[in-house]
């Protein structure tokens, strides 16, 4: 029997995976360039809106304030009541296919420009520079001891970003509370309770999410980077890092012949990774991390600069453009594709809508609701009575005269005094009665008969706006 070969195998080297890792703090590094200007005026833009408007005038109010307690949402000239709701809804239709479409076309140019996130982030980021210095010096300064001058830096940024926070919740309940009377009250902390919820709330929410959270809410909390692969395609622009152009990549002087070292213009100096605010390398090709800031772009064109290389080793660009090397025109050729066609047809139409709706609005509204307590009731002379109220909206910040009648129904009238007097801005609950005569009931027979009741507004030029609305008037048996 032949001997049996005993062998042994190696046992396969045991990993742990941790299903839980520690967040490793990301410190970017400050950049400057063409791209950081534009993402600085976007953040003076959208900051200097949402601090300054709350404090301007118009007709003696606050020009744009969303009052939920009087619900009455002013904005500059136009007054709109909760019956409006169908503006915000347009609103927020144009919002998503606004982003839809400059997502297909450039890839996240919300996020790496607009979006509070990033703009906030960039603001807290500048703060956190002018007290602890750039990337080196705070790695620096959190792995050294705890000292007095580390201890003085961190608490005067801290303060600041409160601060800042605070003031950022404050201006946040301006948009629905008056703010200069939310300013005044704010000397005796004299805040209701909603407001002291919201200005802590909100304060404290810009606080964390760009003092501590950053890239987190980006990379794990916010869903558009989870859905925007499906408005991407090949002819996307998004912040791409030229392979063919910059590998192998590898340190060299600046005299170094690039043909005889057989390197890329990449000289893998890493300050791409260094900037990006998310931590990430792109020059592992597009990642849903990416917000699109484009500081990879400014900090790769000042290296490319300086050894002498044309810029654009990391720049916009598409997929088709990278493997193609498709020219500026060809790139401007592919933005017209049905996707980015159906898109703006889509956004242009409802801007047209929302616009000839805005330009069509009735300047007053009208709600009519029949009498519980008095459904019909036979009066003098045999008339059959139906008691309606109706509420009277003026959405002009001028005094109306308003005339109700009603038709629909032959030998119906309004009984009583006809005209209603509402104030600017203002809403107005009356009852209205509508008598049918005897013989007229007798003609229409019992039960309910549509009416429409035609609302007229009396301006003093002579020109009248006109509303109807429908409703029923019983006859019984």
């Amino acid at each position: 029997m032949a001997p049996v070969e005993l062998t042994q195998r190696a046992a396969p080297e045991e990993q742990i995976v941790w299903l839980y890792e520690k967040q490793k703090k990301i410190y970017p590094r400050a950049v400057s360039g063409w791209f950081a200007g534009w993402r600085w005026a976007l953040v003076w833009a959208t900051q200097l809106f949402f601090y300054g408007v709350p404090w301007l005038d118009w007709n003696a109010r606050q020009a744009v304030l969303f009052d939920l307690a009087a619900r009455r949402f002013y904005i500059f000239g136009f007054v709109l009541y909760p019956q409006d709701f169908i503006y915000l809804t347009a609103l927020l239709i144009i919002s998503a296919y606004a982003l839809f479409l400059f997502t297909a076309v450039a890839g996240r140019l919300w996020c790496g420009y607009a979006c509070p996130q990033t703009v906030y982030t960039e603001i807290f980021l500048w703060i956190e520079r002018v007290f602890e210095g750039d990337r080196m010096a705070r790695m620096k300064r959190d792995a050294a001891r705890w000292s007095s001058g580390k201890l003085a830096r961190k608490a005067g940024k801290h303060a600041v970003w409160l601060a800042l926070g605070l003031w950022t919740g404050f201006t946040f309940v301006g948009w629905f509370t008056p703010i200069k009377q939310l300013w005044a009250e704010a000397f005796t902390l004299n805040f209701g309770p909603w407001e002291w919820f919201w200005v802590c709330f909100y304060g404290l929410a810009t606080y964390g999410n760009a003092g501590f959270l950053r890239e987190q809410v980006c990379k794990y909390m916010c869903p558009y980077a989870r859905f925007q692969s499906a408005m991407f395609d090949r002819d996307t622009l998004t912040v791409s890092y030229d392979a063919e152009r910059g590998e192998p990549r590898g340190p060299r002087g600046r005299s170094t012949d690039l043909a005889a070292a057989e390197l890329g213009h990449c000289i893998d100096c890493t300050l791409c990774v260094q900037v990006c605010p998310t931590g990430i390398d792109i020059r592992d090709g597009l990642q849903y991390e990416c917000i699109g800031c484009t500081a990879c772009i400014d900090v790769c064109n000042h290296v490319m600069d300086k050894m002498h290389y044309p810029r654009g080793l990391i720049r916009y660009d598409t997929q088709n453009g990278l493997a193609q090397h498709l020219t500026r025109r060809q790139h401007w050729a592919r933005v017209a594709r049905p996707r980015v066609l159906v898109y703006g047809a889509i956004l242009l139409a409802i801007c047209a809508a929302f616009i000839a709706s805005l330009a069509l609005r009735t300047p007053f509204k009208v709600d009519v609701v029949r009498d519980r307590a008095s459904l019909a009731r036979i009066v003098e002379d045999g008339r059959v009575e139906n008691v309606y109220r109706l509420q009277v909206m003026n959405a002009s910040e001028q005094p109306q005269r308003y005339l109700i009648g009603v038709s629909g129904l032959a030998g119906a009238s309004v009984a009583g005094n006809a005209e209603v007097d509402v104030a600017g801005a203002a809403a107005r609950w009356m009852p209205v009665a509508v008598q049918l005569p005897h013989a007229a009931a007798r003609a229409a027979g019992p039960g309910a008969h549509r009416i429409e009741f035609e609302i007229s507004q009396l301006a003093p030029d002579g020109a009248r706006a006109q509303l109807s609305e429908r409703s029923t008037f019983v006859i019984p048996r």
